[in-house]
Formats: C-alpha cells, sequence, structure tokens
C-alpha cells in the first residue's frame, strides 16, 4: 500500500459533492426536510481581511466526506442514528452566490435565502463565512412574527456598534440583533481573552439585558447557569462562531484563544436549546480551514454540524 490510509476507503465512502452524501436542494421553493445546510461564503467583511471565511462551507463537506456511507450508523452523540426512522433529513442547498465588493447585496440574498427556508418550516443551518453572515439570518427571522432567543456561543460578545467604519461586520453582530423587535433575550456564552470590544461594549450589552456565561465561569460552574437561561418553550437562535471551542479542536479560525470550551460542551448546549426549548436556526461561522492543522477542525466542526442536525429532526419528530 502507498500513500497515507484513508479512513474514506475503509468505511466504502462514495465521492459526494454534498455535506454528508445528503440529497442537494436547488429550488429552496420546494425544499421538504428537517434542517437544510446553507453555505454563506462572505456577508459583510472588513477591508483589512476580505472574505477570509469563503472557503468555511466547502471544507465542512470534505470533511465530513468520509462518512458518507455511514448515515444510517449508530451515532453515539445522539443515542442512535443521525436521522432514526421516520425523520425527516436534512438536505444540502449549496452555497449561495456572493459579491467581494456589493456587502448590502451579500446581506440580501442571505435573508432572502434564510426567509424562504423557514417558509417552508425547514430549519436552516447557516455555515459561514465570516461572523457578519448572521446579522440577516437574524433579520429574516423576524419575518415569522415570533419572538426569539439567541443563545451565542462564542469567545467574544461582537457587540460594537462600528468596526473600522462598518456597522454590520463581525464585532458588531449582537449589537444588531439586539436592534430587532423580535429577539427578546440573549443569552451570550464562552467569552474570554481580549477581543476587539470595549468595557463599555460590555455595560450596553448588560444594560440592555444580555446574560453572559463567560468561559472561565463555564470551567468554574459549569452549564448549568446557561442553560437555565432559556426559557421553556423559547423559540432559539444558535449562533455558534467556532472560535468558541478550544484551539486545540478547532484551529480552523482566525480568532483562536486558549481555554475554550469542549465538543461535549457545545453538543450539551445544542442539545439544551432543543430540550427547554425549539431550535429554530442555526449558523456555525468563522471557519476558515487555511488554518487548521491536520483536519483536526474540520473534523470537529462537520461532526457537530452532523449532530444537530440530527437534534433538529427529533425535535421535530417530538408532538411536544
Amino acid at each position: 500500500m502507498t500513500g497515507k490510509p484513508d479512513l474514506a476507503a475503509l468505511f466504502g465512502a462514495t465521492e459526494a459533492k454534498t455535506f454528508l452524501g445528503l440529497d442537494a436542494c436547488d429550488d429552496l421553493a420546494t425544499i421538504d426536510a428537517s434542517s437544510a445546510f446553507v453555505g454563506a461564503p462572505c456577508a459583510t467583511p472588513y477591508g483589512s481581511v476580505g472574505a477570509y471565511a469563503r472557503n468555511g462551507p466547502a471544507s465542512l463537506r470534505q470533511a465530513i466526506g468520509s462518512l458518507t456511507a455511514n448515515v444510517d450508523r449508530h451515532n453515539f452523540d445522539l443515542g442512535g442514528p443521525t436521522f432514526p426512522s421516520g425523520t425527516k433529513r436534512a438536505v444540502d442547498c449549496g452555497d449561495l452566490p456572493w459579491s467581494d465588493s456589493d456587502f448590502a447585496g451579500n446581506r440580501q440574498t442571505i435573508r432572502d435565502a434564510i426567509s424562504m427556508i423557514v417558509s417552508r418550516g425547514v430549519v436552516p443551518i447557516l455555515i459561514g463565512g465570516d461572523d457578519s453572515v448572521p446579522i440577516p439570518m437574524i433579520d429574516a427571522m423576524g419575518d415569522t412574527g415570533k419572538s426569539y432567543t439567541i443563545l451565542q456561543i462564542d469567545a467574544h460578545i461582537d457587540w460594537r456598534d462600528s468596526h473600522l467604519g462598518e456597522t454590520h461586520g463581525l464585532s458588531s453582530t449582537m449589537r444588531r440583533a439586539s436592534e430587532m423587535n423580535h429577539v427578546k433575550k440573549i443569552v451570550q456564552v464562552g467569552a474570554r481573552g481580549i477581543g476587539s470590544g470595549h468595557s463599555s461594549d460590555y455595560e450596553d450589552a448588560v444594560a440592555w439585558g444580555a446574560r453572559f456565561h463567560t468561559g472561565p465561569g463555564i470551567h468554574r460552574q459549569g452549564l448549568g447557569p446557561a442553560i437555565d437561561g432559556i426559557d421553556p418553550g423559547a423559540e432559539v437562535i444558535l449562533c455558534i462562531d467556532i472560535d468558541a471551542m478550544d484551539p486545540s479542536i478547532a484551529p480552523n479560525t482566525i480568532g483562536r484563544a486558549p481555554g475554550g470550551l469542549t465538543y461535549y460542551q457545545v453538543l450539551e448546549l445544542i442539545v439544551a436549546a432543543s430540550e427547554r426549548g425549539r431550535i429554530a436556526a442555526v449558523d456555525f461561522v468563522e471557519i476558515m480551514p487555511e488554518a487548521d492543522v491536520d483536519g483536526i477542525g474540520g473534523l470537529t466542526v462537520s461532526r457537530l454540524v452532523a449532530a444537530t442536525m440530527g437534534i433538529i429532526a427529533r425535535q421535530q419528530s417530538d408532538p411536544n
């Protein structure tokens, strides 16, 4: 045998262009699924760095490619197959078109796609792309007429009013969300270290009513207080910046910071959002494969996305 042993060959996986080998959906107006993988390579990047996370969606499809033949096997993270018998599977809607200069157009493209997906009763799983991608997703959720709780899992609080003259960039995501009438509660988990935010930004967030459960606090007290912040029956928007996780398991991001969450801590938060309320929309952002180390980050994040799909499939099949 020559070359590096290949897990895909071991498992009998075939080459697939979609995430986990799921069916592709090319027409959002006819989508029929439990959740939808939607790539958003770019929304509103800062000029100093550009669309540095544009390859994030493609990297996750590649990272989980070895498991395309195993989608019906037992997933011990979920206690059964990813999509149990009788549940709807997820689909892959490909990547949205984007421009490196028309940022308002990027935001409108994302907003329109999310609005259409949600109108079909499908939970969007938006894959970025930098952390400006969630702003139009959160905005689109207002079309439902419902009120939402945001559960942000992130190393940074994203409450800048503007940064480098841009008000819709990755440092302002939660600030912009707080201005939307349908966002009633924000629970922020995992903040640690130094970011672009000032103390006044944090104070503004606290004054608005955002609940913070910092990285150090999670490691001291566990996830209980954060989970308790999700009101029973809440409609939850999950905003997951992968730099929330420790860089030892998610190095594929620009904003690495030591002391991050573990894979199972993030998974427990996702499960809690579904059990205490209902997951209405999800994003995974700041995925930069160029920074990965031997594919470790792609493996971690792609498995989390697959588990999230399974959690949503179970949620939709539960009459309660």
